[in-house]
C-alpha cells in the first residue's frame, strides 16, 4: 500500500469548479530540441510563449482550425515528434492520423471544458517542460534518495517559478502543473493539510494557520491511517484527552497498532500534521477529531519532544514520497489546536457540536473524488496512448500470404485487448465530471450548514473509487500485457503506471470496505422507495417498473442506448433488490444483523459496483447526446459509449441471463455488435489518444512517443543505464577469478 494521500493536487471546487486536461513535446529523456530545419513542418501553429516574469500576459490563442485532413500538417510538427531523424514521424503511426473521422483537436477542447481551457494547460505545460529543474530525464535509472531529493527540489523550485508566472494555489494552474509533472512532487500532501484546515478549521484557526502554509513557512501532512486501522476510521486508537487544567490536548499512541502509518511527507519533510485521534474529556470519548501537531522543529528540523517518526521503507512506487510513521507520547497541544469548524471544546470542558460529524471524514471524500481524475483517468489515458501507439508500430506475423507483416492492432484479439480500455478511459473521465458536479453541490449546501447530502456524496465518492480504480487497475495491465516483452520494460512507462494505479485500489479505502459502505447507503434507499419515501436522484431508479424482458429484436437494436442503459439500469436493481430481500429473510429468520450482513457481502458488493456500472453507463449516453452540435465528435463518442456498454454485458453474462432480462439469443446479439464494433473504432484509434494530448515528457514512455521511433528510443534510453558506462564491480570480485581459474585448466 503506498502513498497515502501524497500525491494527488486538491479537487477543482477549491478553485473554478471542473478544470481540465496536457499537450505533447518536443523530446523525451535525453532528447535534443528538434533542429530549425523542422520549422517549415510547423505551418499554421502558432507556440504558445510562456509568461515573462511578473507578467500577466497570457499565451497567443490558436487561430488554425484543425480538421482531419490539416491534422496531417499538424502531426508532423516538431513540437510532437522527437524521432532519431528530427522532425520523422513513423509512417505506420501517420498513416493511422490521416483518415481521423473527427477534428482530433475539436477533442481535445471539448475535453478540456473548452479551447481556452485546453491553451490555458499547454502554455502551463510548456512552461513547465521548458525548465530544465522539472526534467524527468533518467528518471527510471535514479534510486530512492535520488527521487525524494528531486521532488523537493522540484516542489521548492515550483513556488518561485509560479510566483513568476502568477499561477495560484488554487487556481486551475496546480492541476495542469500536476498532470505535466506526472505527479512527480514533493509536498502534495501539504495541500490536503491546508484542505483539512479550510474546511474542518474556524475562520480563527484558517487566519492563524493557512497563510503561512500556503507560504510554506511550514509543511503539512495529514495523519489517518494507523498500523492497525485504515478505512475503519472508527477502530483508530490515537487518543486526545483533554486537560482542562492547563487547557490542553494530550495525545498519545497508546500501542503499537494506533501508530500513524503511510502519511505521504511525513517520513522527512513534514513540520506539521492534522492528527485524527479519539477525543476523550473527563474520561468520555467523543470519537474522532483532527488535532494541528507540531511533530518538527523550526530550527534545525529535529523531532519535537514525544514525537517518534521516519520513512516506512520501499513501496512498490511512490519512491518520491516520503510515506512515514508517527509515535506521540504525552504531546501537548493548545485547545485551539482542535479544528472546530463543526466541534469544539470550551474552556470548562463542555462539548459543543454543530452539523453532522460525518463532516470529519469530508476531507476523504474530497480527496476519492480527485483521486479518481488524477491517479487513474490520467494513467488509464497514458496506458491506451502507449498501447495504442505502439499496436501500429508494432508488426507481427502475416495476415494474409504475401504480404508484410501486419500492425498488431489489425488483430481483432489486439482490438479487444485495448479498444475496450479506450472506451473505458473516456467513460470515466466523464464520470469524473459527474462526480465534480455533484461534490460542487453538496459543498455548496454543507457551506450553508445544509448536511442532507453527505450520506449520497460518500456513498457515490466511495463506490466510484472501488470501482473505478479496479477497472482502472485491470485496464492498465491488459495495455502492458498487450505490449508484450517492450511493456515489461520499466522504459515503455507502463509498469510504474500499473504500480501507481494498482495503489489507488488501497489507499483512501479498500475498495471492498467502500462498495460495502455504498451497499449500506443502497439497502436504505432501497428500502425507503419501497414504502414510498423519497430518495436522492440518482436512486429513484429503485422504485422504477422495468420491463421483464430486453425488446432487443436484432444486433442492431442493442446499438441504441435505451436499450443498454435499461438492461444496466434492470440488472442494478436486481442485485440490490434480490440482496435486500434476502438480507430481510435472514433477519425475519432469527439472524442477528450483523450476521446476516455479513452472510450477504459478496453480494452486497457486487450490487454496488452493478449500480456504479449502471450510473457509469447512463452518464456516458447522456454525455454524448448533448454533443448534437458537434456531430463529427458525436458519433465517435457513439461508438465509445456502445462499445464500453456491450464490453459490460459481453464480459458479466451471466447477471443478464440469471433472470431471462436478456435471452441467450439476444446474447447472441450482443456479442455480434460488440466484435463489429471493434472494428469500426480500430480505424480512429490513434487519434482518439492523440486527443488526450500528452506530451512525450509527460508520457515519458519509449514505446508511446508521438513521433512512434520506438525501436531508436529504446536503445538511445537503454545507453542512459549506469551499468552501460562502468565496468561490472561483479567482474572484479567474481568473474574474473571464475574466468581465469576456468583458463588456467584450459
Amino acid at each position: 500500500m503506498p502513498s497515502k494521500q501524497a500525491h494527488r493536487p486538491l479537487p477543482a471546487e477549491v478553485s473554478s469548479g471542473m478544470l481540465p486536461r496536457t499537450r505533447r513535446n518536443t523530446h523525451g529523456p535525453g532528447r535534443a530540441p528538434l533542429a530549425s530545419g523542422t520549422r517549415s513542418l510547423q505551418r499554421g501553429r502558432r507556440e504558445p510563449q510562456p509568461r515573462q516574469v511578473g507578467s500577466r500576459q497570457r499565451a497567443p490563442r490558436r487561430t488554425r482550425e484543425t480538421s482531419s485532413a490539416s491534422r496531417t500538417a499538424l502531426m508532423e510538427t516538431g513540437k510532437y515528434s522527437q524521432g532519431s531523424v528530427p522532425g520523422s514521424v513513423n509512417p505506420d503511426l501517420a498513416s493511422e492520423r490521416q483518415t481521423a473521422s473527427f477534428s482530433v483537436e475539436k477533442l481535445t477542447a471539448w475535453l478540456d471544458g473548452g479551447a481556452e481551457h485546453t491553451r490555458l494547460r499547454r502554455a502551463v505545460a510548456e512552461a513547465i517542460e521548458r525548465d530544465p529543474v522539472f526534467s524527468r530525464e533518467n528518471q527510471y535509472f535514479q534510486s530512492q534518495n535520488e527521487r525524494y531529493e528531486a521532488a523537493v527540489r522540484k516542489a521548492v523550485y515550483l513556488q518561485k517559478k509560479m510566483h513568476e508566472m502568477g499561477w495560484t494555489e488554487n487556481g486551475p494552474e496546480f492541476k495542469y502543473i500536476y498532470r505535466a509533472l506526472s505527479g512527480d512532487l514533493a509536498f502534495l500532501l501539504h495541500r490536503i493539510f491546508i484542505r483539512s484546515i479550510s474546511v474542518l478549521g474556524s475562520d480563527k484557526q484558517i487566519a492563524t494557520w493557512i497563510p503561512p502554509a500556503t507560504q510554506y513557512q511550514l509543511i503539512g501532512s495529514y495523519a489517518q491511517t494507523e498500523l492497525g486501522h485504515g478505512t475503519y476510521l472508527q477502530g483508530l486508537e490515537t487518543t486526545a484527552v483533554f486537560d482542562i487544567t492547563t487547557q490542553e490536548f494530550v495525545l498519545n499512541t497508546p500501542n503499537i497498532s494506533a501508530m500513524k502509518w503511510w502519511p505521504g511527507d511525513m517520513g522527512r519533510s513534514a513540520t506539521h500534521t492534522v492528527v485524527f485521534a479519539q477525543l476523550y474529556i473527563h474520561g468520555k470519548c467523543y470519537g474522532l477529531h483532527p488535532f494541528i501537531v507540531q511533530i518538527r522543529s523550526f530550527q534545525d528540523h529535529s523531532l519535537c519532544p514525544g514525537i517518534t517518526a521516519g520513512d516506512i521503507g520501499p513501496k512498490m512506487n511512490f519512491e518520491h514520497i516520503d510515506n512515514g510513521y508517527l509515535m506521540l507520547q504525552n504531546v501537548r497541544v493548545p485547545r485551539e489546536n482542535m479544528l472546530s469548524k463543526f466541534c469544539e471544546v470550551q474552556p470548562d470542558g463542555t462539548y459543543v457540536r454543530r452539523g453532522s460529524q460525518k463532516i470529519n471524514y469530508f476531507t476523504m471524500t474530497t480527496v476519492r473524488i480527485s483521486l479518481i481524475s488524477d491517479e487513474v483517468v490520467i494513467p488509464l489515458m497514458k496506458a491506451c496512448t502507449i498501447a495504442i501507439r505502439y499496436s501500429v508500430v508494432r508488426r507481427q506475423s502475416k495476415l494474409k500470404p504475401g504480404e508484410q507483416e501486419a500492425k498488431i492492432l489489425d488483430y481483432q484479439t489486439q482490438q479487444e485487448k485495448l479498444l475496450p480500455q479506450l472506451a473505458a478511459a473516456y467513460a470515466f473521465h466523464f464520470i469524473s465530471d459527474y462526480l465534480q458536479e455533484l461534490f460542487n453541490r453538496g459543498y455548496g449546501e454543507i457551506q450553508r450548514k445544509n448536511f442532507d447530502m453527505l450520506p449520497e456524496l460518500h456513498a457515490f465518492s466511495s463506490g466510484f473509487k472501488a470501482m473505478v480504480t479496479q477497472y482502472g487497475t485491470s485496464a492498465v495491465e491488459i495495455c502492458l500485457r498487450a505490449c508484450g516483452g517492450h511493456g515489461y520494460s520499466l522504459l515503455s512507462g507502463l509498469p510504474s503506471l500499473y504500480t501507481k494505479i494498482f495503489a489507488s485500489c488501497i489507499y483512501e479505502g479498500e475498495n471492498t470496505i467502500l462498495l460495502l459502505q455504498t451497499a449500506r447507503f443502497l439497502i436504505k434507499c432501497f428500502m425507503a422507495a419501497s414504502t414510498g419515501q423519497p430518495v436522492p436522484p440518482s436512486v429513484t431508479y429503485l422504485a422504477a417498473v422495468t420491463p421483464a424482458k430486453c425488446p432487443a429484436k436484432n444486433k442492431l437494436d442493442f446499438l441504441s442506448p435505451d436499450i443498454y442503459t435499461e438492461a444496466y439500469q434492470h440488472m442494478a436493481a436486481r442485485l440490490i433488490s434480490s440482496t435486500a430481500a434476502k438480507l430481510q429473510d435472514l433477519i425475519q429468520s432469527g439472524v442477528k444483523k450483523y450476521d446476516a450482513w455479513n452472510q450477504c457481502t459478496v453480494q452486497l458488493a457486487q450490487a454496488a459496483k452493478a449500480h456504479c456500472h449502471y450510473i457509469t453507463v447512463k452518464n456516458f449516453a447522456e454525455t454524448v447526446e448533448k454533443l448534437e452540435t458537434q456531430p463529427g465528435i458525436q458519433k465517435i463518442m457513439k461508438h465509445l459509449c456502445d462499445l464500453f456498454a456491450l464490453h459490460g454485458i459481453f464480459s458479466n453474462a451471466g447477471v443478464f441471463l440469471h433472470d431471462g432480462y436478456i435471452s441467450g439469443a439476444q446474447m447472441d446479439m450482443v456479442t455480434a455488435s460488440y466484435l463489429d464494433l471493434l472494428a469500426v473504432i480500430r480505424k480512429d484509434a490513434v487519434p482518439l489518444v492523440d486527443a488526450f494530448d500528452f506530451t512525450d515528457k509527460t508520457l515519458n514512455s519509449a514505446l508511446g512517443s508521438y513521433d512512434g521511433q520506438v525501436y531508436q528510443r529504446l536503445y538511445e534510453w537503454a545507453q542512459k543505464s549506469p551499468t552501460n558506462k562502468q565496468m561490472s564491480p561483479a567482474y572484479e570480485k567474481y568473474l574474473k577469478p571464475l574466468f581465469h581459474k576456468t583458463l588456467s585448466k584450459l
